[in-house]
């Protein structure tokens, strides 16, 4: 969680600690963010009170993991690293952003680590190749997905899925998801604000899955981009790999077979493309290319930073 005061005057001095005492769903760095904050925040701070009473609901997560990497860790007892640890993912490939230690600035990262990343975990654990079965339904929660997808619910990759599955969700509540194959198979997304998405980007490889036979592009946008990397284009054919040598996810036909559902066979293909600056500054632009059927800011802190209003208006 970020200070939701961050971006007004002067700069946070340090984590957000200090919640609202009425609704607690948001938190500060200090007093003087609070109260900057206020004005913004005391027009949806009772909306965000009735939903933290049902914080219960929200936190029933299916996963053996669930009290450990939430209830232990805000109690101390547990660490994100030591969590992390214990599965032999802490600090490498796509899971360096899932702790404190994290990666160095996006601005003086080496990307090219990352260009052979992989889930750095076992077949059984990570969707590595193409599912048995196309979805049935609409997938409603993480154990509809799991089930789906035959991953055991003591699998972490749901730490880094939710962003994938976050843009599955918000189709079906938009509706998007009716555009079909049979209707329309292509599927633009405008995605607002990523940060350390950027360093996790294989994970979107999922969305072939998801979106069986669609051509879905996606347009990421946000000052988080590098410089060197505005512009630039990443063909997704199909998921991460995992770590078994012997999987179907690291033979010479792996890009033809994760990205194929295998009772319908039906390909599936996703890109995705780099933007650097504002979505109001860039719209004009973008829309001439890829006009989109979805606007999507997961994290892009629009109830919290100034910069952000102006693309409110421009939606």
């Amino acid at each position: 969680m970020e200070c939701a005061g961050k971006g007004r005057g002067s700069r946070c001095i340090g984590w957000p600690t200090r919640r609202c005492g009425r609704c607690g769903a948001v938190a500060y760095c200090s007093v003087s963010h609070q109260l900057l904050h206020w004005k913004d925040h005391r027009e949806e701070c009772k909306r965000l009170e009735q939903q933290m009473k049902r914080i219960d609901v929200l936190n029933d997560f299916p996963f053996t993991f669930t009290q450990e990497a939430t209830l232990e860790i805000l109690e101390k007892k547990e660490t994100r690293c030591s969590f992390l640890s214990k599965r032999g993912i802490h600090g490498v490939g796509m899971w360096m952003c899932e702790c404190r230690c994290g990666p160095p600035p996006l601005t003086s990262f080496d990307f090219s680590r990352l260009m052979d990343d992989v889930w750095d975990l076992s077949s059984d654990l990570c969707p590595s190749h193409g599912p048995l079965s196309s979805i049935s339904k609409h997938l409603k929660s993480w154990k509809d997905y799991y089930e789906w997808r035959c991953i055991p619910l003591h699998s972490p990759v749901a730490l880094l899925l939710h962003w994938p599955l976050t843009v599955y969700h918000a189709t079906q509540i938009a509706s998007v998801r009716s555009l079909t194959v049979e209707s329309c198979n292509k599927l633009c997304i405008h995605y607002l604000g990523p940060e350390k998405e950027l360093l996790q980007l294989s994970a979107f490889g999922e969305l072939c899955a998801l979106f069986n036979g669609m051509q879905v592009h996606i347009e990421l946008i946000g000052p988080a981009i590098p410089q060197d990397r505005d512009g630039e284009k990443i063909d997704l054919r199909g998921c991460a790999r995992c770590l078994d040598a012997d999987c179907i996810c690291r033979s010479s036909s792996s890009s033809e077979n994760v990205n194929k559902i295998a009772v319908t066979g039906k390909s599936s293909a996703l890109t995705l493309q780099l933007h650097r600056g504002f979505y109001h500054d860039r719209f004009q632009d973008l829309k001439e290319d890829s006009f989109p059927q979805l606007v999507i800011a997961p994290n892009a802190g629009i109830a919290a930073y100034p910069s952000w209003i102006p693309t409110l208006v421009c939606l």
